[in-house]
Protein backbone atom coordinates (compact mmCIF):
# COMPACT_ATOMS: atom_id res chain seq x y z
CA UNK A 1 0.00 0.00 0.00
CA UNK A 2 1.06 3.90 -0.71
CA UNK A 3 2.47 5.86 2.19
CA UNK A 4 -0.47 7.87 3.62
CA UNK A 5 1.06 9.88 6.66
CA UNK A 6 -2.20 11.49 7.63
CA UNK A 7 -3.39 8.08 7.90
CA UNK A 8 -1.14 7.06 9.90
CA UNK A 9 -0.66 9.82 12.06
CA UNK A 10 -4.40 9.93 12.45
CA UNK A 11 -4.10 6.30 14.21
CA UNK A 12 -1.72 7.41 16.45
CA UNK A 13 -3.97 8.31 20.08
CA UNK A 14 -4.98 4.78 19.50
CA UNK A 15 -1.95 3.32 18.85
CA UNK A 16 -0.14 5.12 21.49
CA UNK A 17 -2.77 4.68 24.39
CA UNK A 18 -3.95 7.64 24.55
CA UNK A 19 -7.61 6.43 23.59
CA UNK A 20 -9.16 3.26 23.73
CA UNK A 21 -11.20 1.61 20.94
CA UNK A 22 -14.58 1.95 21.83
CA UNK A 23 -17.10 -1.13 22.31
CA UNK A 24 -19.79 0.81 20.23
CA UNK A 25 -19.39 1.48 16.64
CA UNK A 26 -17.02 4.04 15.02
CA UNK A 27 -16.92 6.05 11.98
CA UNK A 28 -14.06 6.99 9.34
CA UNK A 29 -15.13 10.56 7.34
CA UNK A 30 -13.22 10.67 3.75
CA UNK A 31 -11.53 7.32 4.59
CA UNK A 32 -8.75 5.88 2.50
CA UNK A 33 -7.30 2.11 2.34
CA UNK A 34 -3.94 2.06 4.07
CA UNK A 35 -1.73 -0.06 6.87
CA UNK A 36 -3.14 1.88 9.61
CA UNK A 37 -6.62 0.31 8.89
CA UNK A 38 -5.33 -3.05 9.65
CA UNK A 39 -3.03 -3.09 11.64
CA UNK A 40 -4.89 -2.55 14.83
CA UNK A 41 -8.01 -4.05 15.38
CA UNK A 42 -11.14 -2.03 14.88
CA UNK A 43 -14.22 -3.55 15.10
CA UNK A 44 -17.84 -2.10 14.24
CA UNK A 45 -15.92 0.42 12.02
CA UNK A 46 -17.40 2.26 8.83
CA UNK A 47 -16.08 4.34 6.69
CA UNK A 48 -17.62 7.04 4.24
CA UNK A 49 -15.97 7.61 0.90
CA UNK A 50 -17.32 9.52 -1.97
CA UNK A 51 -14.75 8.98 -4.24
CA UNK A 52 -14.80 5.85 -6.25
CA UNK A 53 -11.20 4.57 -6.77
CA UNK A 54 -10.98 4.77 -2.76
CA UNK A 55 -14.54 3.71 -2.46
CA UNK A 56 -13.31 0.67 -4.54
CA UNK A 57 -10.35 -0.05 -2.41
CA UNK A 58 -12.14 0.10 1.01
CA UNK A 59 -14.45 -2.51 -0.36
CA UNK A 60 -11.20 -4.42 -1.37
CA UNK A 61 -9.54 -4.56 1.54
CA UNK A 62 -12.81 -5.51 3.33
CA UNK A 63 -13.16 -2.46 4.99
CA UNK A 64 -17.28 -1.33 5.51
CA UNK A 65 -17.48 1.04 3.12
CA UNK A 66 -20.55 3.43 2.45
CA UNK A 67 -21.04 6.46 -0.12
CA UNK A 68 -22.65 8.38 2.48
CA UNK A 69 -23.51 7.46 5.84
CA UNK A 70 -27.00 8.33 7.07
CA UNK A 71 -27.69 11.74 8.68
CA UNK A 72 -29.03 10.27 12.10
CA UNK A 73 -26.31 7.60 12.08
CA UNK A 74 -24.41 8.33 15.60
CA UNK A 75 -21.25 6.79 16.70
CA UNK A 76 -18.76 7.05 20.22
CA UNK A 77 -15.69 7.26 18.39
CA UNK A 78 -15.77 9.62 15.05
CA UNK A 79 -12.61 9.86 12.91
CA UNK A 80 -11.55 12.08 10.53
CA UNK A 81 -9.39 13.16 6.66
CA UNK A 82 -10.31 16.48 6.00
CA UNK A 83 -9.68 17.93 2.43
CA UNK A 84 -7.53 20.36 1.59
CA UNK A 85 -10.20 23.13 0.84
CA UNK A 86 -11.12 25.45 4.00
CA UNK A 87 -14.88 25.47 3.41
CA UNK A 88 -15.43 21.47 2.27
CA UNK A 89 -13.13 20.75 5.99
CA UNK A 90 -15.06 23.02 8.39
CA UNK A 91 -18.36 21.03 6.76
CA UNK A 92 -17.06 17.59 7.46
CA UNK A 93 -16.24 18.98 10.77
CA UNK A 94 -19.95 19.93 10.98
CA UNK A 95 -20.73 16.57 10.32
CA UNK A 96 -18.90 15.01 12.39
CA UNK A 97 -20.08 16.49 15.46
CA UNK A 98 -23.32 15.67 14.34
CA UNK A 99 -22.27 12.01 14.31
CA UNK A 100 -20.99 11.63 17.56
CA UNK A 101 -23.07 10.33 20.86
CA UNK A 102 -22.87 12.57 23.62
CA UNK A 103 -19.53 11.83 24.91
CA UNK A 104 -18.44 10.80 22.22
CA UNK A 105 -14.41 11.34 20.99
CA UNK A 106 -13.74 13.05 17.58
CA UNK A 107 -10.55 12.49 16.29
CA UNK A 108 -8.91 14.30 13.18
CA UNK A 109 -5.80 14.66 11.13
CA UNK A 110 -3.99 16.67 8.19
CA UNK A 111 -0.71 16.98 6.93
CA UNK A 112 1.04 20.40 7.49
CA UNK A 113 0.76 21.06 4.07
CA UNK A 114 -2.54 21.23 3.74
CA UNK A 115 -3.52 23.36 6.72
CA UNK A 116 -3.11 21.43 9.35
CA UNK A 117 -3.07 24.59 11.92
CA UNK A 118 -6.04 25.95 10.90
CA UNK A 119 -7.48 23.06 10.52
CA UNK A 120 -7.04 22.61 14.75
CA UNK A 121 -8.39 26.27 14.92
CA UNK A 122 -11.24 25.76 13.40
CA UNK A 123 -12.56 22.03 15.39
CA UNK A 124 -11.94 24.25 18.76
CA UNK A 125 -14.15 26.85 17.70
CA UNK A 126 -17.01 24.05 17.65
CA UNK A 127 -15.75 21.73 19.78
CA UNK A 128 -13.99 23.32 22.43
CA UNK A 129 -10.24 22.36 24.02
CA UNK A 130 -8.07 19.94 21.74
CA UNK A 131 -5.14 17.67 22.63
CA UNK A 132 -2.71 17.22 19.92
CA UNK A 133 0.13 15.71 18.53
CA UNK A 134 3.15 15.87 15.84
CA UNK A 135 4.45 12.80 12.96
CA UNK A 136 4.93 12.44 9.98
CA UNK A 137 5.00 16.41 8.96
CA UNK A 138 0.83 15.93 10.05
CA UNK A 139 -1.08 17.26 12.91
CA UNK A 140 -3.86 14.83 14.71
CA UNK A 141 -6.02 16.48 17.40
CA UNK A 142 -8.79 15.49 19.15
CA UNK A 143 -11.36 16.16 22.03
CA UNK A 144 -14.79 15.06 23.66
CA UNK A 145 -17.05 17.95 22.55
CA UNK A 146 -18.22 20.28 25.07
CA UNK A 147 -21.61 19.99 26.25
CA UNK A 148 -24.10 22.03 25.02
CA UNK A 149 -22.60 22.28 21.78
CA UNK A 150 -22.53 25.65 19.64
CA UNK A 151 -25.20 24.65 17.55
CA UNK A 152 -26.05 27.37 15.51
CA UNK A 153 -21.91 27.31 14.68
CA UNK A 154 -22.32 23.55 13.74
CA UNK A 155 -25.52 25.07 11.59
CA UNK A 156 -23.92 27.82 9.56
CA UNK A 157 -20.65 25.49 8.78
CA UNK A 158 -22.88 22.61 7.80
CA UNK A 159 -24.52 24.83 5.22
CA UNK A 160 -21.13 25.53 3.75
CA UNK A 161 -21.60 22.11 1.91
CA UNK A 162 -24.86 22.76 0.43
CA UNK A 163 -24.72 23.61 -3.68
CA UNK A 164 -24.95 27.15 -4.33
CA UNK A 165 -25.14 28.98 -7.52
CA UNK A 166 -21.88 29.77 -8.88
CA UNK A 167 -20.79 32.30 -12.59
CA UNK A 168 -24.04 34.35 -12.03
CA UNK A 169 -26.53 31.53 -11.62
CA UNK A 170 -24.93 29.63 -14.36
CA UNK A 171 -24.12 26.70 -12.37
CA UNK A 172 -24.75 25.59 -9.20
CA UNK A 173 -21.59 24.04 -7.23
CA UNK A 174 -19.68 23.27 -3.61
CA UNK A 175 -16.71 23.71 -2.23
CA UNK A 176 -14.42 20.53 -2.56
CA UNK A 177 -15.21 19.52 -5.69
CA UNK A 178 -12.71 20.64 -8.46
CA UNK A 179 -12.25 24.29 -9.98
CA UNK A 180 -15.90 24.57 -7.86
CA UNK A 181 -16.40 28.29 -8.31
CA UNK A 182 -15.36 28.68 -11.63
CA UNK A 183 -14.56 27.34 -15.04
CA UNK A 184 -10.82 25.99 -15.04
CA UNK A 185 -8.89 27.23 -18.03
CA UNK A 186 -8.01 23.98 -19.29
CA UNK A 187 -12.15 23.00 -19.69
CA UNK A 188 -12.40 26.67 -21.22
CA UNK A 189 -10.03 25.71 -24.05
CA UNK A 190 -11.01 22.53 -24.96
CA UNK A 191 -14.76 23.77 -25.02
CA UNK A 192 -13.17 26.67 -27.22
CA UNK A 193 -12.33 24.32 -29.96
CA UNK A 194 -15.18 21.78 -30.19
CA UNK A 195 -16.75 22.26 -33.34
CA UNK A 196 -20.43 22.01 -33.87
CA UNK A 197 -20.64 18.52 -35.88
CA UNK A 198 -19.98 16.60 -33.27
CA UNK A 199 -23.06 13.58 -33.59
CA UNK A 200 -24.60 10.55 -31.96
CA UNK A 201 -23.76 8.96 -28.67
CA UNK A 202 -21.40 10.73 -26.64
CA UNK A 203 -19.47 10.41 -22.87
CA UNK A 204 -18.01 12.83 -21.05
CA UNK A 205 -14.50 11.10 -18.82
CA UNK A 206 -14.44 13.01 -15.62
CA UNK A 207 -17.46 15.33 -16.05
CA UNK A 208 -17.02 17.26 -12.77
CA UNK A 209 -19.89 19.56 -12.28
CA UNK A 210 -21.04 19.36 -15.84
CA UNK A 211 -19.46 22.06 -17.94
CA UNK A 212 -18.17 20.54 -20.95
CA UNK A 213 -21.25 18.14 -20.90
CA UNK A 214 -23.38 21.50 -20.64
CA UNK A 215 -21.21 23.03 -23.26
CA UNK A 216 -21.04 19.78 -25.48
CA UNK A 217 -24.97 19.21 -25.31
CA UNK A 218 -25.78 23.28 -26.08
CA UNK A 219 -23.16 23.66 -29.28
CA UNK A 220 -23.64 19.82 -30.70
CA UNK A 221 -27.13 19.49 -31.68
CA UNK A 222 -26.57 15.90 -33.44
CA UNK A 223 -25.75 14.68 -29.63
CA UNK A 224 -28.73 12.08 -29.12
CA UNK A 225 -27.80 10.89 -25.70
CA UNK A 226 -25.22 11.67 -23.26
CA UNK A 227 -22.94 9.70 -20.32
CA UNK A 228 -21.86 11.32 -17.67
CA UNK A 229 -19.28 9.81 -15.51
CA UNK A 230 -17.98 10.89 -12.96
CA UNK A 231 -15.61 9.18 -9.89
CA UNK A 232 -16.56 12.14 -6.98
CA UNK A 233 -20.22 11.06 -6.04
CA UNK A 234 -20.88 15.16 -4.81
CA UNK A 235 -19.24 16.26 -8.11
CA UNK A 236 -21.96 13.99 -10.30
CA UNK A 237 -25.07 15.30 -8.31
CA UNK A 238 -24.07 18.62 -8.66
CA UNK A 239 -23.63 17.65 -12.88
CA UNK A 240 -27.52 16.57 -12.06
CA UNK A 241 -28.73 19.50 -11.24
CA UNK A 242 -26.50 21.27 -13.75
CA UNK A 243 -27.65 19.51 -16.84
CA UNK A 244 -31.43 19.34 -15.53
CA UNK A 245 -32.46 21.35 -18.56
CA UNK A 246 -31.18 19.04 -21.01
CA UNK A 247 -33.38 15.64 -20.02
CA UNK A 248 -35.94 16.53 -23.01
CA UNK A 249 -33.54 16.96 -25.85
CA UNK A 250 -30.56 14.37 -24.88
CA UNK A 251 -31.07 10.88 -23.33
CA UNK A 252 -28.50 11.61 -19.94
CA UNK A 253 -27.58 8.82 -18.18
CA UNK A 254 -25.29 9.57 -15.18
CA UNK A 255 -21.79 7.02 -13.72
CA UNK A 256 -20.34 6.80 -10.11
CA UNK A 257 -17.33 4.87 -12.14
CA UNK A 258 -13.66 5.11 -11.79
CA UNK A 259 -12.79 5.90 -16.05
CA UNK A 260 -9.28 4.10 -15.04
CA UNK A 261 -11.31 0.86 -14.70
CA UNK A 262 -12.12 1.19 -17.99
CA UNK A 263 -16.20 1.58 -19.46
CA UNK A 264 -18.29 -1.18 -20.93
CA UNK A 265 -20.34 1.15 -23.46
CA UNK A 266 -19.12 2.76 -26.96
CA UNK A 267 -19.69 6.11 -28.39
CA UNK A 268 -19.04 7.67 -31.21
CA UNK A 269 -17.75 11.21 -28.56
CA UNK A 270 -15.97 11.45 -26.14
CA UNK A 271 -14.54 14.51 -24.17
CA UNK A 272 -12.86 14.92 -20.93
CA UNK A 273 -10.22 16.84 -19.07
CA UNK A 274 -8.85 14.32 -16.90
CA UNK A 275 -7.45 15.18 -13.81
CA UNK A 276 -3.71 14.80 -13.48
CA UNK A 277 -3.26 15.03 -9.23
CA UNK A 278 -4.13 12.25 -7.09
CA UNK A 279 -6.49 13.45 -4.17
CA UNK A 280 -3.17 14.05 -1.91
CA UNK A 281 -1.41 16.20 -4.60
CA UNK A 282 0.99 14.24 -6.18
CA UNK A 283 1.23 14.54 -9.73
CA UNK A 284 -0.07 11.54 -11.99
CA UNK A 285 0.46 11.46 -15.56
CA UNK A 286 -0.79 8.11 -15.37
CA UNK A 287 -4.52 9.16 -14.70
CA UNK A 288 -4.61 10.74 -18.41
CA UNK A 289 -2.68 8.05 -20.02
CA UNK A 290 -5.41 5.88 -18.60
CA UNK A 291 -8.06 7.88 -19.39
CA UNK A 292 -6.56 7.82 -23.08
CA UNK A 293 -6.79 4.80 -22.88
CA UNK A 294 -9.91 4.04 -21.86
CA UNK A 295 -11.41 6.37 -24.38
CA UNK A 296 -9.42 4.21 -27.15
CA UNK A 297 -11.27 1.24 -26.19
CA UNK A 298 -14.93 2.71 -25.99
CA UNK A 299 -14.66 4.77 -29.09
CA UNK A 300 -16.52 3.21 -32.72
CA UNK A 301 -14.56 3.09 -35.28
CA UNK A 302 -14.34 6.36 -36.54
CA UNK A 303 -14.94 7.65 -33.39
CA UNK A 304 -13.87 11.16 -31.74
CA UNK A 305 -11.73 11.97 -28.44
CA UNK A 306 -11.85 15.63 -27.51
CA UNK A 307 -9.40 16.23 -24.74
CA UNK A 308 -7.77 19.12 -22.83
CA UNK A 309 -4.32 18.54 -20.73
CA UNK A 310 -1.43 20.22 -19.65
CA UNK A 311 1.37 20.70 -22.31
CA UNK A 312 4.11 18.78 -20.43
CA UNK A 313 2.43 16.03 -19.95
CA UNK A 314 3.53 13.28 -22.19
CA UNK A 315 0.24 11.94 -23.54
CA UNK A 316 1.28 12.06 -27.50
CA UNK A 317 3.17 8.46 -27.43
CA UNK A 318 -0.26 6.60 -26.34
CA UNK A 319 -2.51 8.91 -28.35
CA UNK A 320 -0.34 8.16 -31.94
CA UNK A 321 -0.49 4.15 -30.77
CA UNK A 322 -4.26 4.14 -29.92
CA UNK A 323 -5.42 6.69 -32.48
CA UNK A 324 -5.70 6.74 -36.39
CA UNK A 325 -5.16 10.41 -36.19
CA UNK A 326 -4.35 12.94 -33.78
CA UNK A 327 -4.29 16.83 -33.89
CA UNK A 328 -2.85 19.16 -31.33
CA UNK A 329 -5.80 22.08 -32.37
CA UNK A 330 -4.87 25.11 -29.82
CA UNK A 331 -1.72 25.65 -27.24
CA UNK A 332 -2.81 28.41 -24.42
CA UNK A 333 -1.79 29.01 -21.08
CA UNK A 334 0.28 25.85 -21.02
CA UNK A 335 -2.30 23.09 -21.95
CA UNK A 336 -3.35 21.82 -25.45
CA UNK A 337 -6.61 20.72 -26.86
CA UNK A 338 -6.39 17.79 -29.27
CA UNK A 339 -8.43 16.01 -30.85
CA UNK A 340 -7.65 12.30 -31.74
CA UNK A 341 -9.53 9.99 -33.93
CA UNK A 342 -10.47 6.38 -33.97
CA UNK A 343 -8.97 4.60 -36.94
CA UNK A 344 -11.78 2.58 -39.72
CA UNK A 345 -9.03 0.24 -40.39
CA UNK A 346 -5.40 0.20 -39.94
CA UNK A 347 -3.28 2.91 -41.43
CA UNK A 348 -2.74 5.71 -39.32
CA UNK A 349 -1.64 9.05 -39.60
CA UNK A 350 -0.48 12.14 -37.39
CA UNK A 351 -1.12 15.66 -38.10
CA UNK A 352 -0.71 18.76 -35.85
CA UNK A 353 -1.32 22.57 -36.34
Amino acid sequence: MNTDPALETLFLPLREGYLRWPSEAALLLNARDGWPLHQQLTPGLLCEQGFKPEFDALQRSGVSVLQRIEKDARFALVLALPPRNREAARALYARAMRHLVPGGVLIVCQTNSEGAKSGEIDLSRIAGALTVLSKNKCRVFWTRPNEPRDEEQIAQWAKLDVPRPILDGRFVSRPGVFAWDRIDRASQLLVDQLPSDLTGRAADFGAGFGFLSSQLMTRCAGIRALDVIEADTQALDLARLNLAAFDDRVALRYQWHDVMQGVADRYDVIVCNPPFHAQQGAERPDIGRRFISAAADALNPGGRLWMVANRHLPYESVLNAAFGEVRVHAQQDGFKAIEAIKAVGSKKTERRR
